[in-house]
Order: C-alpha cells, then sequence, then structure tokens
C-alpha cells in the first residue's frame, strides 16, 4: 500500500473525508464512546485484526468506554496515506453502517 504524505490541502479536506477524526499534535485522532466496556474491548479486538493485517498499528488508549485512537506513519514521521485507509477500517468498526 503506498505510503505518501499528505498535504497541507489534503490534511484540511479530511474534515469532510473522515469527520469523525481530528488532526492533532501530527497525527489523526479519534475518540469513540461504546456503548459498553465490552463492546469497546470488542472494538480493540477488531482494530487489532485489521492492523495486524496492515502492519500499521494505532495508539489506543482505552477510559472505560471511551476508546481513542491515534495514527500516524512513524517511518515517514507524518501523516500518510496508509493512515487514512487504517482510519477508515476504524470507522467500519466503531461506526457501522
Amino acid at each position: 500500500m503506498e505510503r505518501r504524505t499528505l498535504t497541507q490541502d489534503e490534511l484540511a479536506g479530511l474534515a469532510f473525508g473522515l469527520p469523525d477524526w481530528l488532526v492533532s499534535d501530527g497525527r489523526l485522532v479519534r475518540t469513540a464512546h461504546a456503548p459498553s466496556f465490552a463492546a469497546g474491548i470488542a472494538w480493540v479486538d477488531a482494530v487489532a485484526v485489521i492492523a495486524e493485517a496492515m502492519d500499521h498499528h494505532p495508539d489506543i488508549d482505552i477510559r472505560y468506554r471511551r476508546i481513542t485512537f491515534r495514527i500516524r506513519t512513524h517511518d515517514l514521521d507524518a501523516i500518510t496515506t496508509w493512515d487514512v485507509a487504517l482510519a477508515e477500517r476504524i470507522n467500519r468498526v466503531v461506526s457501522p453502517v
């Protein structure tokens, strides 16, 4: 998968494609509130499977029902297309259609 650093215009446009995500401290960040602690852990388990398959691992903070995901391509020290792809997959877990 391509790992191209996003331009400033692309970062600004993320609000349209990934409205639940923010750019904070050079990372894509999303906090989601699970209906229960067990549901939040199930989200983390599902994201872990995705992350392993992509070999791209988010930082995850679990605070009872509040789960925060932080994504950055560390080897490029930037937010990349790879991060966007992972965020989109996380959205399918956290906000299923």
